[in-house]
C-alpha cells in the first residue's frame, strides 16, 4: 500500500491536523503489513501558489516552453506523480478562517490539471484519480461539524470528486480550543470516526 501523507498546517510541529493524520496512517500500518509512506509537509515545502507566470508555463505547448516554464510545470509534475502513485492520500487539515490553508489550496491547484487528473468530455468532467481512498483529518477549535459555518467539507467533496477522488472519509478533531476537556473529547470522536471509516476494511 503506498500513502501519500499532506500535512497542511503552517505549523511544523505541534499541529493538531498533523496529529490526526498520523493517527490515520499508524492506524492504516497496522492493518497493512506493506506500506510505503510519502509524507509531503506544506509548513516545510509549500507549493508556490497559482498565478500568472504558472498559467503561462501550463498553457504554453511543452514544445514552446522556456527553461522557466519547464522548471515551473515540473514543480506541479512532482505532486501529481505523487497523487497518481498513492493506493491512499490522507489529508491533516485544520481550519483557518472557516477555510483550509492557502498551502493546500496550492497543492489542490498543483494537482488539478486538465487531461491529466482529469479530462472534459461530451458529457461533462470526469476525474482521472480513480480507485483511490482518501482520509481527511480535520481539527478545528470550535465545533462545525454538519453545520452552515463548515465551508471545509462541502469544498472537498466538491474538487477531490471531480479529481475522481469519490471515496473519502471525514475525521473530526473539533472543540480543541475550547477547554482540556473539550480538547479530550475532540480527539477521541475523531479515534471514534477512524474506527467507523476504517470498519469493514
Amino acid at each position: 500500500m503506498n500513502i501519500l501523507q499532506i500535512n497542511a498546517s503552517i505549523r511544523h510541529e505541534g499541529a493538531n491536523s498533523t496529529r490526526v493524520a498520523e493517527s490515520i496512517v499508524a492506524r492504516l500500518r497496522a492493518k497493512n503489513q506493506d506500506v510505503h509512506l510519502t509524507l509531503r509537509d506544506l509548513a516545510i515545502n509549500p507549493h508556490p501558489i497559482l498565478d500568472g507566470a504558472a498559467l503561462g508555463a501550463l498553457f504554453t505547448p511543452a514544445e514552446k516552453r522556456t527553461q522557466e516554464h519547464v522548471a515551473r510545470v515540473a514543480l506541479d509534475d512532482v505532486l501529481i506523480a505523487e497523487v497518481q502513485q498513492a493506493d491512499v492520500i490522507v489529508l491533516g487539515v485544520p481550519m483557518y478562517n472557516f477555510g483550509i490553508p492557502a498551502q493546500l489550496k496550492s497543492w489542490i491547484d498543483a494537482i488539478s490539471r486538465n487531461g491529466v487528473t482529469f479530462r472534459y468530455t461530451e458529457k461533462g468532467p470526469e476525474g482521472l484519480l480513480k480507485g483511490k481512498k482518501v482520509y481527511v483529518g480535520l481539527a478545528r477549535g470550535g465545533r462545525y461539524r454538519g453545520t452552515d459555518a463548515d465551508s471545509q467539507v462541502p469544498y472537498l467533496k466538491t474538487v477531490l470528486g471531480f479529481l475522481g477522488l469519490t471515496d473519502v472519509k471525514f475525521i473530526y478533531a473539533e472543540g480543541l480550543n475550547m477547554g482540556a476537556e473539550a480538547a479530550q473529547q475532540g480527539f477521541a470522536q475523531a479515534e471514534a470516526d477512524l474506527d467507523a471509516a476504517l470498519a469493514g476494511q
